[in-house]
């Protein structure tokens, strides 16, 4: 019987020294993940610019890893989920539809850059071209389906209500040429463009498919926008320091130049 009593405590004691072990392994573990910031991101220009301040943070002892979404869902999923640790895709209103609409605890601790939205038609060079109940393509999303409307209102296209926090086509109260209004996926408009009189594309999908706001738009965005695009993170990490280093990184004068200089401006700083 004590020989069994000693074999029982000699492999309790083994288990607690693998336990203790384990745990130190975890822990190390823990701490080198901490230093890793997984970010998802539209691949223009949001990508590009995280990759451009990689250098930055690896001077700070932190690995960035970029992961390139095609769509305005999933990066929101995936950082909701846990599976990213931020997003940089989107701006204020879209994130807020988007917390009200699923009830994700998501926030934003910097904004980075504006995107002026813009109307773009390979079949007309001015609005005034636009013809008897054409096609008109705009985003499907409410918050930059909205901003399309609100477009086109402020360039005399169409009128619409005073005051509407986000605005559909059912807010319209003046469109004298009949106008028909498409919505899409954000991703979908400018291959749209064959089969519509124009389309309202956000910049970073018109960028994608090779057009310049600047010298292809119809029109543009005043950039005076209250759309800034942001670095959005779970409400619980928003002090992360890794969080913050990343946040800080994204608001330096380097980046501010690299905007500027790539991308001509079409996209503009918003700090």
């Amino acid at each position: 019987m004590k020989f069994k009593k000693l074999v029982t405590l000699a492999i309790t004691s083994l288990v607690a020294i693998g336990a203790v072990g384990c745990k130190s392994q975890t822990t190390g573990t823990e701490d080198k993940d901490d230093k890793t910031i997984v970010v998802g991101a539209s691949a223009t220009p949001h990508a590009e610019i995280l990759e451009h301040i990689k250098p930055a943070l690896e001077k700070e002892g932190y690995k960035l890893e970029v992961k390139v979404f095609n769509d305005y869902v999933l990066p929101n999923t995936g950082l909701s989920e846990g599976s990213l640790d931020a997003n940089y895709f989107q701006h204020v209103p879209y994130l807020e539809e988007t917390i009200k609409e699923k009830g994700y605890k998501l926030t934003y601790i910097t904004k980075v850059h504006i995107e002026p939205i813009g109307l773009y038609s390979q079949k007309i060079k001015n609005v005034s071209e636009l013809k008897d109940k054409d096609t008109v393509a705009i985003p499907q999303d409410p918050t930059n389906g909205g901003r399309a409307l609100k477009l086109l209102a402020d360039n005399g296209i169409i009128k619409v209500k005073e005051g509407v926090e986000l605005l559909t086509v059912n807010d319209i109260t003046e469109n004298t040429k009949n106008l028909q209004f498409k919505a899409l996926d954000a991703e979908q408009l400018p291959s749209a463009l064959p089969d519509v009189a124009a389309a309202i594309i956000n910049t970073n999908y018109a960028l994608a498919a090779n057009l310049n706001p600047l010298n292809d738009a119809i029109i543009l965005e005043s950039k005076d926008s209250p759309y800034a695009n942001i670095l959005a993170v779970r409400e619980e990490d928003k002090d992360s320091e890794k969080l913050k280093a990343l946040a800080a990184a994204l608001n330096t004068d380097d980046v501010k130049t690299f905007i500027q200089e790539k991308y001509k401006g079409a996209i503009i700083p918003a700090f």
